[in-house]
């Protein structure tokens, strides 16, 4: 029998090969000690991305079941787990999940406080109405039904449950980088910033959003108290650790000259980090999506 392959299945599998040669922040653990390897990991995390903590609120889970989309190395995955009745996480990658696995082995995390599990953010294995929270930070971008996956957060978020996201930005200082870089120097001045962020930026297919464009997408979902918000990330400020690609001693040069107090001093608006806060109506009227797993 004849197997097709869709457009959309093939980059969902680049996505996952992507992530599966290196986990979100795994870069920033250079420590031999695996304890101190996943401290240093979440110290860069959350230095990095200061309003990262307070936008989570960690503290507020008690009592409630939390789903993160995307938990990479495992750093806010263990902070759910400290506070959540129980917290469940999910990845595109075996990767990610082995190393989520031993960071919560080796901080002595009791395995009933959590589940963690493969999976495809665009057909959530979960029933309907499970979780009092979802959480996912800077994945559903990369999926490449962005839509569908905000729809199956939808789904499985409990009546009046909230979801905590965050997506990229366009116009960004991010985007426009990418866009000098590989638009502008490579002889295609008629790129967007969108286009090149779609190429470039992380794993291919990542997609960004104005305020407006996100606006539209959490409200045709079916979300309710929608509050969006911008923040500058370590791509717009250059403070992460460069990938190999920017290795060379000419990037090396520019990490070091780059403006970033001119970045800063210009504020949020072109920040590449675009926060989401919603809720799913409380309406016992209201109807979600079908499961996509019937």
């Amino acid at each position: 029998m004849e197997v097709l392959i869709t457009q959309s299945e093939t980059l969902k599998w680049r996505v996952k090969q992507h992530w599966e040669q290196e986990a979100c922040g795994e870069r920033y653990g250079d420590e031999s000690n695996r304890l101190r390897f996943f401290d240093s990991i979440s110290k860069a995390r959350y230095e990095l991305e200061p309003y990262l903590a307070p936008f989570a609120a960690f503290p507020c889970a008690e009592g409630k079941t939390v789903l993160e989309i995307g938990v990479g190395a495992g750093a806010d995955f263990q902070n759910w787990c400290s506070y959540a009745r129980h917290a469940t996480g999910v990845d595109l990658t075996e990767k990610a999940i082995a190393l989520t696995s031993e960071r919560l082995q080796v901080n002595s995390i009791p395995p009933e406080r959590f589940t963690l599990r493969t999976a495809d953010a665009e057909a959530l294995p979960f029933n309907s109405d499970s979780f009092d929270q979802v959480y996912s930070w800077g994945v559903l971008h990369h999926t490449p039904d962005t839509p569908k996956a905000f729809r199956e957060v939808l789904r499985v978020l409990k009546p009046g449950g909230a979801v905590k996201a965050m997506i990229y930005h366009v116009p960004s200082w991010g985007g426009l980088m990418l866009y000098l870089r590989w638009g502008l120097a490579r002889g295609k001045p008629g790129m967007t910033l969108k286009e090149a962020i779609f190429c470039s930026l992380e794993s291919p297919g990542t997609k960004a959003y104005s305020l407006d464009e996100a606006q539209d997408l959490l409200q045709e979902t079916g979300f309710e108290q929608i509050q969006l918000s911008l923040k500058l990330s370590p791509g717009d400020l250059l403070t992460i650790k460069p990938s190999k690609k920017y290795a060379s001693p000419v990037f090396k040069l520019i990490w070091r000259i780059y403006p970033r107090w001119l970045v800063r001093l210009l504020g949020e608006r072109y920040g590449l980090s675009l926060l989401i806060e919603a809720r799913k109506p409380a309406s016992p009227t209201f109807k979600t999506h079908a499961d996509p797993r019937t």
